[in-house]
């Protein structure tokens, strides 16, 4: 079994940053495809970004491409994502997943893991 633990969340202004991390604990995830999804309420839980075990697959969601990269720490069996030039339609509960597969898939149902999510608004 694989827990994720995301943190990092919380208020900032348009055009802010924020860092979320997501601490993976019970395995190590380095062989495990991880991926950051968000939600809002009474809307579908959406891909943020996905990214292959080995690193060199990565797909980003239009709306964030250029502003959010998403990296891990294989040591610290940690991953990140880094969030700039925030606006309000990034608020959402932001979720860390990962998947034992290795592959970067975008859809929900793909990942077998799930974080608790982290509330992140963006006040405009």
């Amino acid at each position: 079994q694989v827990q994720l633990v995301e943190s990092g969340g919380g208020l900032v202004q348009a055009g802010g940053s924020l860092r979320l991390s997501c601490a993976a604990s019970g395995r190590t995830v380095s062989s495990y495809a991880m991926a950051w999804f968000r939600q809002v309420p009474g809307k579908e839980r959406e891909i943020v970004v996905a990214m292959s075990s080995s690193g060199g697959g990565i797909d980003y969601a239009d709306s964030v491409k250029g502003r959010f990269a998403i990296s891990r720490d294989m040591a610290k069996n940690m991953v990140y994502l880094q969030m700039n030039s925030l606006k309000p339609e990034d608020t959402a509960v932001y979720y860390c997943a990962a998947d034992r597969r290795g592959s970067f898939y975008t859809q929900r149902g793909e990942y077998e893991y799930w974080g608790q999510g982290t509330q992140v608004t963006v006040s405009s």
